[in-house]
C-alpha cells in the first residue's frame, strides 16, 4: 500500500488535527501521500490556518505529506482513497438555531437525537447524498468514513441510497470504553468488552466483562458517586437517583440522565440558553 490520498469533507474543523495526529501514528500502516482539506466558502481561513498546523505537525514527524487546502471538493474527490466527513451542515448558527428551539418547547437541543437530531438530519443527508453521488462518480473504489452527525442516521441515507463504500463512526463508545476502563484500574482497555445499545450519543453500556468478569454493578456505583473519568472536572457530577441507576442495570451515557430530568435540564437556571462550543459535532 503506497501513495494514500485521502480527502477530509470539513477540514476546517477543529477536530482535524486530532485526525492528522492519527495518521501520523499510523503512517507505517496506511502511508499517506497527499491529504486534502475541503470546506466552504465561509471556512475559507479556517481551513487555511488547520492546514497550516498540519504541515508543521508532518515536518515535526519527519514526513512528507502534501497537504491541499481547498474549497473545490470536486477537485478534491478525485481519485481519493479515503473520504472522511466531519462537515456541520449550517455551521454553527444551525446548531444555535436547534438548541434554543427545542430549549423554548422544554426539550433538550441535541445534534444526534430527538428534535435537533432530526433537524440536523434533515438539514445534512442531502449533502451527504450529493457527496456520495461525487464519489460514485470521482473516486468509486474509495471508503467512506462518515463522522458527520447526526451519524446513524446519515450513514443508513448513504448506504441506501448511494453504491459507495460506506461506514459510519461515533467515538463516544471508545470513549466510554476508556474511561470504564481508567474505572477498573487495567493496564490495557483492549482487555475491557462492552455490549453496547443504542445510537450516537444515546447509548447504554449493557454488559462490561474483563476477564470473563461482570464489572457492570460495580461501574455504576462508583459512576452514580460521583467518580466519573468522562466528565471534566469543571462540570459537576451528574448523578442519578439510585432507584433509578439501581432500576436500569446499564450504565447510560450522560444525555440518558438530562433527558430522564428534561424539563429541569433545560430550564434557563440549568443554563438552557448557552450551548457547547463545538465546531464539528463527530459522533
Amino acid at each position: 500500500m503506497s501513495g494514500l490520498k485521502i480527502v477530509v469533507i470539513g477540514g476546517g474543523s477543529s477536530y482535524t488535527p486530532e485526525l492528522i495526529e492519527g495518521l501520523l501514528n499510523r503512517y507505517h500502516e496506511m502511508p499517506v501521500a497527499s491529504l486534502w482539506l475541503v470546506d466552504i466558502e465561509e471556512g475559507k481561513e479556517k481551513v487555511e490556518i488547520i492546514a497550516g498546523l498540519a504541515r508543521r505537525m508532518i515536518a515535526k514527524a519527519g514526513l512528507t505529506i502534501e497537504v491541499v487546502a481547498t474549497l473545490d471538493r470536486e477537485s478534491a474527490l478525485r481519485d481519493a482513497d479515503f473520504v472522511c466527513s466531519q462537515f456541520r451542515a449550517g455551521c454553527l448558527d444551525a446548531r444555535i438555531s436547534d438548541e434554543r428551539i427545542s430549549l423554548k418547547y422544554g426539550l433538550i437541543g441535541q445534534e444526534t437525537n430527538g428534535l435537533g437530531g432530526f433537524a440536523n438530519a434533515c438539514r445534512t443527508i442531502p449533502i451527504a447524498l450529493e457527496i456520495a453521488a461525487d464519489m460514485e462518480r470521482l473516486c468509486p473504489d474509495a471508503w467512506l468514513l462518515n463522522f458527520t452527525n447526526p451519524s446513524g442516521m446519515v450513514t443508513e441515507a448513504i448506504l441506501r441510497h448511494s453504491r459507495i463504500k460506506a461506514v459510519g463512526l461515533c467515538n463516544v463508545p471508545v470513549i466510554m470504553q476508556k474511561g470504564i476502563t481508567t474505572l477498573l484500574q487495567c493496564a490495557d482497555e483492549k482487555e475491557v468488552v462492552m455490549q453496547v445499545a443504542g445510537l450516537n450519543h444515546f447509548i447504554f453500556v449493557r454488559q462490561i466483562l474483563h476477564k470473563g468478569k461482570e464489572w457492570l454493578p460495580e461501574v455504576i456505583a462508583e459512576i452514580n458517586a460521583g467518580r466519573d473519568p468522562l466528565v471534566p472536572r469543571n462540570i459537576p457530577p451528574f448523578r442519578w437517583p439510585v432507584a433509578s441507576a439501581a432500576g436500569l442495570r446499564h450504565d447510560p451515557l450522560r444525555l440518558s440522565a438530562l433527558l430522564l430530568h428534561e424539563r429541569r435540564s433545560a430550564a434557563p437556571g440549568a443554563g438552557g440558553g448557552g450551548r457547547r462550543r463545538n465546531p464539528r459535532g463527530s459522533g
